[in-house]
């Protein structure tokens, strides 16, 4: 079963420019790696939210372990005005199954 997450990543307002840009940069990776179902970011006034689908809990573990993932960490770290807010979520599929869950 797949596993959904939703990362809100809140940068300082110095700083929203060099954190888009580092997400952006680490996308085409984190798409390439196995089990990377989706993995999307959206922007909001100030703030990112990245969601994604991991076909198993063991491919968004290694994920967690990641070259793009580490890369990014690194580069955003210091950039943050807040931590980063991670939630895994269960799909509970309603309605019609393409519009129902992700």
């Amino acid at each position: 079963m797949s596993v959904v997450v939703v990362a809100t990543i809140t940068p300082r307002p110095d700083a929203v420019d060099a954190v888009r840009e580092a997400v952006l940069a680490a996308v085409p990776q984190v798409h390439a790696e196995s089990g990377c179902e989706k993995y999307a970011l959206h922007e909001g006034e100030g703030f990112f939210v990245m969601i994604e689908r991991w076909e198993s809990v063991e491919a968004l573990r290694v994920h967690g372990k990641a070259e793009a993932l580490t890369n990014l960490g690194a580069a955003i770290g210091d950039k943050l005005a807040a931590p980063l807010d991670v939630r895994y979520l269960e799909a509970v599929p309603a309605g019609d199954p393409d519009k129902g869950a992700l």
